[in-house]
């Protein structure tokens, strides 16, 4: 196996999500040099082109379009291609579309003696992110899907808006299917160590259950609400790459809600959905339990299941 550049990383697919993920990371400094693929070559020289006319405003590095046997050496493969989400359309009913296009990626990145760490961001996520695990025959630790960053980044954000506090004050998590069966995990949620509950009330808010529901259903509902103003989302999930990416180049040991295999954490096994996970320069080093309560727990082993029979339609 070829040794890794870790200053290197590569962006497969290079739609509204994979370009916008390339800027961001032009503009993190996280890397010295990033790769462009794109079943449309073409586009993958504009995107690249446009985004590098803008280096002498930012700091040096190598941006360009390549080929797969570019990868080789990336320390860190992202994967956006895939068919978009229309509007009405479910994350889920896109995955007999998008599981075919990753049987003809992986297997040519692991063509390329590839050592480094898939992430997967190509909806529905999870379920993706078991068949780029099965078609590259990586480690658990170096496939792993961006899941429910995002969406417990947007439930941080409304929480904050709703409270008046600064949102990076929050701390609360998403878990479960990056999509219709995902969940907050109240019963572990605060603000600075405040339970959240008392926390709204601090602030002069006590219809917790009400309020909680309506701030569950946003979130859920953000996606769609997005694609049916712009027919895209893009800004956020780039932002939830760089985050994710950083936590991996800089070793930070972070805790993020991503895509990964369970065996036997929760009481969940042949599956990978979003939980929180320590994330280092190897990738995943391990899920992190936190506390649920005995509903969110059964909701948790409900969108697992809802996952695996995805799985199990698609492979039949």
């Amino acid at each position: 196996m070829k040794s890794v550049n870790p200053r290197k990383a590569a962006i497969v697919g290079c739609g509204f999500v994979g370009a916008t993920a390339a800027f961001s990371l032009m503009q993190s400094g996280l890397f010295s040099e990033l790769v462009m693929l794109d079943v449309n070559r073409r586009r993958a020289e504009g995107e690249a082109m446009d985004i590098s006319h803008g280096l002498p405003l930012a700091q040096p590095m190598k941006i360009y379009a390549g080929e797969y046997s570019d990868l080789s050496d990336a320390s860190i493969a992202i994967i956006a291609a895939g068919a978009n989400q229309k509007p009405g359309e479910t994350r889920l009913d896109l995955v007999q579309k998008n599981a075919a296009i990753f049987r003809g990626i992986i297997p040519r990145i692991m063509e390329q003696d590839f050592g480094g760490i898939l992430l997967v961001v190509t909806n529905p996520v999870d379920v993706l992110t078991q068949v780029a695990l099965r078609l590259s025959g990586l480690p658990e630790s170096r496939v792993i899907g961006s899941g429910t960053v995002l969406d417990t980044a947007r439930l941080k954000n409304l929480l904050g808006e709703h409270l008046s506090v600064d949102s990076r004050s929050v701390h609360a998590f998403i878990v479960g299917e990056h999509g219709d069966s995902e969940f907050p995990v109240w019963s572990s949620a605060n603000v600075s160590g405040i339970p959240i509950r008392t926390f709204c009330e601090m602030r002069g808010y006590y219809n917790h259950e009400q309020e909680m529901e309506e701030i569950a259903r946003s979130v859920k509902n953000s996606a769609y609400e997005i694609i049916a103003r712009k027919e895209a989302t893009y800004y956020g999930v780039a932002m939830a790459i760089q985050r994710i990416c950083t936590a991996i180049v800089r070793d930070e040991k972070s805790i993020l809600p991503l895509s990964t295999a369970l065996h036997g954490e929760y009481g969940i096994s042949d599956a990978v959905l979003s939980v929180p996970a320590l994330v280092g320069a190897g990738g995943v080093e391990r899920v992190v339990p936190i506390s649920m309560s005995g509903e969110e727990h059964k909701m948790l082993c409900d969108s697992a299941a809802i996952l695996r029979e995805t799985l199990n339609k698609l492979e039949h």
